[in-house]
């Protein structure tokens, strides 16, 4: 994986099963939907190539989040694309409901 620093890193599955566990804390998720989520983005991104960004590997998992439970797709997207307001929360809640999932 590619961070945005350029800096390169192995692809670490458990680094996304520990922040969709923060983004869903109180929802009715299990370790179980995480792991599989994690497993989805990482087969999804292995047909890309080897050189994934951090990029893509965020906006994958938004997007399989996005079908597992939204409201800890907007929890997760708050921290991930560094929400500044409620319009930020607003703008997503609304790319939600225009493009299900």
């Amino acid at each position: 994986m590619v961070k945005n620093s350029g800096e390169r890193q192995l692809f670490d599955p458990r680094k996304i099963v520990t922040g969709l566990v923060a983004a869903s804390k109180g929802r009715p998720l299990t370790e179980v939907d995480f792991e599989g989520l994690a497993a989805r983005v990482e087969e999804r991104l292995r047909h890309e190539g080897t050189e994934i960004t951090s990029e893509a590997i965020g906006l994958a998992v938004l997007d399989e989040l996005g079908r597992l439970d939204q409201v800890a797709y907007l929890r997760f997207a708050s921290v991930y694309k560094d929400f500044e307001n409620i319009d930020d929360f607003e703008r997503e809640a609304r790319l939600i409901k225009v493009e299900p999932r």
